[in-house]
């Protein structure tokens, strides 16, 4: 996949010269409502014999229009979570457009001119409730007075699962609350949150149960604090496991959140490697134990019911 950064106003000499089908959309998580834009988008660009190209932004819309801290936004796919979920929905060309506020302020006219036109999109595949400027006048039932007949538009109807809209907002909810077999439904496939492992304090391993520590990526939604079973990716190899996210309050108060990995019949050192952990089951919440060996015990029977989630998920 070509990846593509675009810039207002960008140099047009970047762009490739070769008609495609656009798909638009900003695409966090890429859930089945953004898959199915992104299907029915390749499905035509294979029968018209062309590249499918996606257009989104680098930062959410929100930053600018609504002037929420930057620092204080969480993605489902941070930026490079996005590029392999893009790369494995078969999209050719990726165009990530800085939201800035000169590009916010387009007029209608000149996004579709200078942003789809411009880009050579022979067909744009869009969601029904996609806006390019404000929404009473930059509306996908607004799209064709502005083509001008000069590309096709084909326009993907809601995609409803739980009573409700797939929206990346219903999964942000969801993870917020630990709920991952909901959030897991309304995305396609388990969330994830890849890092490397760094060192701790090594207090798992002196209780018997040794803990990856994840340095993760800041802008990455973490789901709710508590304990997970999880499946975990290690040099090629997936394992079952068991998360936990929480701030070790039974040892000390006070302490930085922390993601913490333990890999259920693994013993090796991977101190300095990317793993890739699964979310799959919010098993409990968080208990600052009374002493060690309650921790022990509790622990031994995380290890158990993780094990048997994933027994039965055929995951493990």
């Amino acid at each position: 996949m070509k990846v593509i950064k675009l810039k207002h106003p960008y140099d047009p000499s970047i762009i490739p010269n070769e008609p495609v089908v656009l798909a638009l959309g900003f695409f966090d998580g890429l859930h089945r409502g953004h898959q199915r834009v992104i299907k029915t988008g390749l499905t035509i660009a294979k029968r018209k014999g062309i590249k499918l190209a996606l257009m989104s932004f680098d930062r959410h819309p929100a930053i600018v229009f609504q002037n929420v801290d930057e620092h204080k936004i969480r993605y489902i796919s941070p930026e490079q979570r996005k590029l392999e979920l893009l790369a494995d929905n078969h999209v050719d060309i990726y165009y990530e457009v800085a939201f800035t506020k000169k590009f916010a302020h387009l007029k209608p006219v000149e996004f579709v001119s200078q942003y789809i036109v411009a880009l050579h999109a022979d067909t744009v595949v869009a969601g029904f409730d996609y806006t390019y400027g404000p929404k009473e006048i930059a509306n996908m039932p607004l799209l064709p007075k502005y083509a001008d007949n000069r590309f096709d538009i084909v326009t993907i109807p809601e995609e409803r699962l739980l009573n409700g809209k797939i929206s990346s907002t219903r999964i942000r909810e969801f993870l917020n609350d630990g709920d991952m077999a909901n959030a897991n439904r309304m995305l396609g496939y388990p969330y994830e949150l890849v890092g490397k492992v760094i060192h701790g304090d090594h207090r798992g391993h002196l209780l018997g149960f040794p803990t990856a520590n994840m340095e993760l990526d800041p802008k990455a939604i973490i789901p709710r604090e508590g304990v997970y079973a999880v499946t975990v990716l290690v040099e090629g190899h997936w394992y079952g496991g068991v998360a936990s996210i929480g701030r070790n309050t039974t040892f000390e108060r006070g302490r930085e959140q922390t993601v913490e990995i333990y890999i259920i019949d693994f013993s090796k050192m991977i101190y300095g490697k990317v793993i890739r952990v699964q979310f799959l089951n919010y098993l409990r919440s968080q208990v600052a134990f009374e002493t060690a060996d309650d921790l022990i015990a509790q622990m031994h029977q995380d290890e158990r019911d993780a094990t048997a989630f994933l027994k039965e998920q055929a995951n493990y």
